[in-house]
Order: C-alpha cells, then structure tokens, then sequence
C-alpha cells in the first residue's frame, strides 16, 4: 500500500505492518483513504480530529441546504370573486417567497359530475399566476379531488 505521511508527504509503498508501525512512530492512526484502488492508498493521521473535522462537514452541509416547502390551499367549484382573489393573493406571496404552491379543489356531493366547472377555475388561478410560477402538475383528477402544483419560476 502506498503511505502518505502525517504532513502529506509519500512515504512510498510498504506493506501493512510497516505502514502500522510507521503510524505508530508518529503516534497517530493509519486510515485508508482509497482502498479500491490499485496500490490501496493509506494516510498517517489523527483519527479523533479526522471524524470531529467530518462531523463539522456535513452539519455545515446541512445548514446550507434548502428545502422547499409546499404549501397547501383549498379552492371550491363555486368559489366566489372575493375569495378567489383572496386565495390568489395568498399563493402569490408565497410563490415570491420561493414555496411550490398544491392547489386542492375537492368535489362533493352532485358536484362530481361538474368536474368542467371546477377544471375552469383552475385553469383560471394558474393563468393568474402564469407570470411568476409555472405548472409543474398539471391539474388531474384522483378521486373526487383535483390537483395540481405550481413552482416559482427561476429568474
């Protein structure tokens, strides 16, 4: 195997008891970096400091991720003026704030037979945001709720 010594430098290729014992002249731990390559390569280091500097990598790594949120809102088949504004205005400031936005229309009772009336209305919301959000589902029918997503656009 090929050893890389405690301040980067080759230490050249030795078999596995040298490389141990080399470690342990440094007191420090032998750790295989690239085991699956054709002289596997080992690295002298401290071990304890190795996985504390790993740990402190991915908690970085997961503050700095974003998750995108979706946000739910209700719409009906005989929505009036007022609350589709009202409900557009909602999805809008999220949109701008960077959520994805589901739109549930739910049909009850004889309602279910209207099903043009409600696709009407959502086309209506989602070419009212046409500007700052895309369709990323378009709307479909899953029982007696029809759905679908809109995602801010990229800028």
């Amino acid at each position: 195997m090929l050893v890389i010594g405690p301040s980067g430098e080759q230490l050249g290729v030795m078999s596995r008891n040298e490389a141990l014992d080399k470690a342990s002249e440094y007191d420090l731990d032998l750790l295989c970096v690239a085991p699956s390559a054709k002289t596997p390569v080992c690295k002298i280091l401290d071990y304890g400091k190795y996985r504390f500097e790993a740990q402190k990598k991915a908690k970085e790594a997961k503050r700095n991720q974003h998750v995108t949120e979706v946000k739910p809102l209700r719409l009906s088949p005989v929505i009036d003026v007022h609350d589709f504004n009202t409900k557009l205005k909602q999805a809008t400031k999220w949109i701008e704030s960077g959520m994805k936005v589901k739109i549930d229309m739910r049909f009850r009772g004889r309602f279910i037979t209207r099903q043009e009336v409600g696709m009407k209305i959502m086309n209506d919301f989602t070419n009212e945001l046409a500007e700052i959000a895309n369709v990323e589902k378009k709307p479909k029918l899953e029982g007696n709720v029809m759905s679908c997503i809109l995602a801010p656009k990229k800028k």
